[in-house]
Order: C-alpha cells, then sequence, then structure tokens
C-alpha cells in the first residue's frame, strides 16, 4: 500500500476548458443582445447556462470556470453596479418618486415572502426570490444570499424565476401601454419600479421612445435599496441565530455588499470622469454576462418544471405583485 503522505495527489482537472467556455458564452451572448433588441445579453447569458445545464452538456472539466463565474465575477459585478448609481439622478425624482420606490419594494419584498409561505415554498429560496423581484434581479440576489442558509439550488432557481419574467415583461409591458392609458412619463415610472434586472429595465425603455430616462432614474433609485435590504436580512438572521443557539450567525454586510456602498459614494463625489464610469459599465455588464452564464449551468428545466411548479407559481405571483402595486403607485401619485 503506497505510504499516503508520499503517494502522488491526483491531477487536478485543467482549468482552461471551462474559462474557454466562459468566454465563448459571454461573447455569444453579448453579441445576442447587440443584435437582438428585445433580448438582453444577460438573459442570452443564462439561456446558454441552462441548455447546458438541462442537457448534461455542463462537463465536470467546466465547473471550477463556471462556479468561479458565478460567485466571483458576479460579485465584483455587484460592487462595480455601485458606479452606476446617480444620487443626483436618483434624488431628483422627489418625494413622489421615493414613496413610489419604497412602496413597491418593501411591499413587494413582504408579499413574495407571504406568498411563498402560502404556496409552501423553500423559506431560504422565497427569501432570495422576494429579493430578487423587489430590488434587482441576479444582483440582489447574489448580495443577500450570504446572509441566508440558502443552497446552489435555491439561487439557481431565484435566478432563472426573476430572468424568465423580467424577459417576459420586456415584451409584455410596452404592449400594455395603450391599454392602460399610460403617458411617457407613466410608463417610465412603472417600467422602472417593477422590472427586475438593470439590463432588462432599459431594454423596455428603449421601446417607448423617451421613457428610458425616466426608467433608468426609477430603477436605479430602486438598485440604491439594496445594501438597506440586505442588512435588514442579516440583523434578522442574527436575531433568529441568536434565539435558536446556533453559533454561526450571518454577516450583516457581506464585504462585496460594503464595496458597493462604497462604489456608489465614490460616484457621488464627482471626482471620477466620465470615461472612468461609463469603462466601468461596460466592464460591469460583462462580468455580470458570464456570472449569469455561470449562474444558468445550474439549471434544470425540464426538473424545474417537472418538480417545483410551487416556485414557479411564487415567481409569476411575484412578478404580478410587483407590476400591479408599481402600477397602483404610478396612479396614486400622479407620476
Amino acid at each position: 500500500m503506497p505510504d499516503p503522505v508520499t503517494a502522488p495527489r491526483p491531477a487536478r482537472p485543467p482549468r482552461w476548458p471551462g474559462a474557454v467556455l466562459v468566454v465563448a458564452a459571454t461573447a455569444a451572448a453579448l453579441a445576442a443582445g447587440a443584435a437582438l433588441p428585445l433580448l438582453p445579453a444577460s438573459t442570452a447569458a443564462v439561456v446558454l447556462g441552462a441548455v447546458l445545464g438541462s442537457t448534461g452538456l455542463h462537463r465536470p472539466a467546466f465547473r471550477a470556470a463556471t462556479a468561479f463565474a458565478s460567485r466571483r465575477l458576479l460579485r465584483t459585478a455587484v460592487v462595480l453596479l455601485g458606479l452606476q448609481v446617480p444620487l443626483a439622478q436618483v434624488l431628483g425624482l422627489g418625494a413622489a418618486g421615493a414613496v413610489l420606490v419604497l412602496g413597491t419594494v418593501t411591499t413587494t419584498f413582504a408579499g413574495t415572502l407571504l406568498l411563498g409561505r402560502l404556496l409552501r415554498v423553500r423559506r431560504e429560496r422565497t427569501l432570495l426570490v422576494a429579493t430578487g423581484f423587489a430590488v434587482c434581479g441576479a444582483s440582489a440576489i447574489a448580495a443577500v444570499r450570504p446572509a441566508t442558509d440558502a443552497d446552489e439550488e435555491d439561487t439557481t432557481t431565484a435566478i432563472a424565476l426573476v430572468t424568465l419574467c423580467g424577459t417576459l415583461a420586456i415584451g409584455v409591458l410596452p404592449l400594455l401601454r395603450g391599454p392602460l392609458g399610460l403617458d411617457v412619463q407613466e410608463f417610465g415610472a412603472w417600467a422602472g419600479a417593477s422590472v427586475h434586472d438593470v439590463g432588462q429595465a432599459v431594454a423596455v425603455g428603449d421601446l417607448v421612445a423617451g421613457a428610458l430616462a425616466t426608467v433608468v432614474a426609477v430603477k436605479l433609485a430602486r438598485v440604491l435599496l439594496l445594501a438597506p435590504l440586505v442588512l435588514l436580512v442579516g440583523l434578522s438572521r442574527r436575531r433568529r441565530a441568536r434565539t435558536s443557539g446556533r453559533a454561526h450567525r450571518p454577516p450583516l454586510l457581506p464585504l462585496f455588499v460594503l464595496g458597493f456602498v462604497a462604489a456608489v459614494a465614490l460616484r457621488a463625489t464627482g471626482a471620477l470622469p466620465a470615461e472612468l464610469l461609463s469603462g466601468a459599465a461596460r466592464v460591469q455588464d460583462v462580468l455580470l454576462v458570464a456570472a449569469l452564464f455561470g449562474l444558468g449551468t445550474g439549471i434544470d428545466v425540464p426538473r424545474l418544471v417537472r418538480t417545483d411548479r410551487r416556485s414557479l407559481a411564487l415567481g409569476l405571483a411575484a412578478w404580478g405583485l410587483v407590476a400591479g402595486v408599481a402600477l397602483a403607485g404610478v396612479r396614486l401619485l400622479g407620476l
């Protein structure tokens, strides 16, 4: 029997095949997003990943690279997202805009938690879905996950649901503008307050002439609530851990969420040139697309549809909730 001390360790599989796959899939998703206005690159990335995950093509040789993309690159993208939040523009929404954003986020978050309980969806999964639909899709899910006991399946399911519903919103919301009697300003506020991912919100705004500026301002106001929501979740989980006597306590704010806050503050100083902010936004887009491809490889669509219909029902209900609450807010506040 070989000496366990001197016996050679099994060689690790090379990581370059997975790295090549992530780069190629990211490039393909970005190209698809540029060529097809109704298909944001983020959505294309999740779809490409889900194709691999659902067909058994996500080989062991790829897993180290896709895991790196889904964790490290996503967290870096969340930090860089902070540089896209212009505080002056967000504050320019005024009191009515603040009430719309706060009301939509809090009602969607609390309502989705209640819906998850009624549908008997796993608590951790419900929390991720509630965060993604209330704030900013995959970025919010990544930010709140360290404060929970959610596993990889909870995360990929939540990502799949916000991607599905956000993609549906791109096609559905502009069609509803006429029947609902919304002018350009009202539509922009509604879309910004109800569409999940930043890229998806931009895609919706691009489809209605003159609406994009309002969509982006309202959407980024929701993004600004990311850190406070993660902090509240962390406090709640710590209180529950203390009550139950568990030794492990989740962090109040993960390091990369603190980085997001620092990036928002740094942009607010006005010290960063426009060229740097533009370059950072492009890097953030690329990293987010790569991360979403990595996350997408964990999605098994046939199994999700076959065995997890309650989660699917929760996602559709949460989408209806955020759209309905945002529309009611726009009407009541006269935005």
